[in-house]
């Protein structure tokens, strides 16, 4: 890949035209227009397309027809996009815990470990949950954006776990160990999560992207659209509304037609 044009247009794709030192302002800037801009979404594993997780292909898919993707594509672009503006990455796995009843049979999330002037940083783009700034890797200590609230905290069985305070209490969201990962380490469990009869991803549709008022989600067929005024709820009655729907709000425009 031609790296510096490709640089900028995705920083098109992501609506940012600030510096691009190697900051911890810069860092959160990028992720949170990311957030702001590119949807998570499992469309492809239901139209029975196969995901590459090879970089030329992820950004063909996000930058150039404007898609988006789950944790192993947007994590994985959104690293390369880092490590070529010059930020020292690190790619993790995660085991995602929440919505989970009992503790979670596989490690299926990419998180991005980024170190900046001896401080270190939790960066991810790549969950529908995930907060709008990165975290630094401290133990204990809230970290607020707006009206959430974070805490890491570190335990022996699964390392590092990342809690949301909610109505009082810490809802878990992730663990993780600070095992360095190479990109085909991820190929597994990309297909695990594509394929296997367990897995949630392969189930229905699930699209989430943030928005200045709220979010817009889709679970199956129905669409939640939060906003100051409340939440709007409707279900597509037909494909055509369907794609219609993805596009108004997300942006998504599908190359197949959802079933």
């Amino acid at each position: 890949m031609n790296t510096q044009p490709d640089v900028k247009r995705y920083l098109e794709r992501i609506g940012y035209n600030g510096p691009t030192d190697i900051s911890i302002e810069v860092l959160a800037q990028l992720q949170e227009h990311h957030i702001y801009t590119v949807p998570y979404e499992n469309l492809d594993i239901l139209g029975g397309i196969p995901l590459s997780l090879e970089i030329p292909n992820l950004f063909d898919k996000i930058v150039t027809r404007r898609r988006g993707g789950y944790c192993f594509e947007l994590n994985a672009l959104f690293g390369w996009l880092l490590q070529e503006l010059g930020f020292h990455v690190t790619h993790y796995f995660g085991r995602f815990w929440r919505g989970e009843t009992d503790t979670p049979m596989k490690r299926r999330h990419h998180i991005l470990h980024v170190e900046i002037d001896n401080r270190r940083f939790i960066a991810d783009v790549g969950a529908g949950s995930s907060p709008l700034q990165p975290l630094e890797l401290i133990e204990n200590i809230e970290q607020i954006q707006g009206d959430e609230t974070y805490l890491l905290q570190h335990s022996a069985p699964y390392g590092w776990m990342l809690y949301e305070r909610k109505n009082g209490y810490l809802d878990p969201i992730y663990s993780f160990t600070e095992e360095e990962n190479l990109p085909q380490d991820y190929l597994t469990t990309s297909y695990w999560c594509q394929y296997s009869p367990e897995s949630v991803f392969n189930k229905g549709a699930k699209v989430y992207i943030r928005t200045r008022e709220g979010r817009n989600t889709v679970d199956g067929q129905e669409f939640r659209i939060f906003s100051s005024k409340g939440v709007h709820t409707f279900s597509p009655s037909n494909p055509l509304e369907y794609a219609d729907a993805l596009l108004t709000h997300f942006g998504i425009r599908l190359p197949f037609e959802m079933k």
